[in-house]
């Protein structure tokens, strides 16, 4: 662990660009006439790719009825579909089968915006970020495991 000191106000920098991101979630969803649960999902499964909804469950933090009425609304939205799993017929997977229309372009501005800002970094700086992001990720899914857990005990 690193024993560098924090600049002033860090704690608080780092929570304001957590809480912008979460907010620009949520209206990117609402654009798309979704839920911010379900852009999760579509998100989840794009990035991951097909799992069962015991996964899909796992992984968005739902329990087993809130995760088939996702699943029920994304489906009957047009993007996802239930199948067998190839592995096991008896199990059935969640597969991404299309975007809500207009999410790109809902994006469009925060990409363009920290696309520009991401082009002032050098190449170094942009390592570094980017190996941040990837030991975050892998730190905040361990958290979210440890506290799932801690909490069916």
């Amino acid at each position: 662990m690193s024993t560098h000191a924090m600049p002033s106000g860090a704690g608080e920098a780092y929570r304001r660009y957590l809480s912008a991101v979460m907010l620009h979630g949520h209206a990117s969803a609402k654009a798309c006439a979704l839920g911010a649960t379900d852009l999760y999902a579509l998100n989840v499964l794009d990035l991951a790719g097909p799992m069962t909804p015991g996964e899909l469950g796992a992984r968005t933090g739902l329990t087993t009825g809130p995760t088939t009425r996702l699943i029920d609304r994304l489906e009957a939205a047009g993007y996802v579909r239930r199948a067998p799993s190839p592995e096991d017929r008896r199990k059935v997977i969640v597969e991404p089968v299309g975007k809500p229309a207009g999410l790109d372009e809902a994006m469009a501005p925060a990409r363009q915006q920290i696309g520009e800002l991401l082009s002032s970094y050098t190449p170094q700086q942009l390592e570094v970020l980017f190996d941040y992001f990837t030991r975050a990720t892998d730190a905040y899914r361990t958290a979210a495991e440890q506290l799932r857990d801690s909490s069916t005990d």
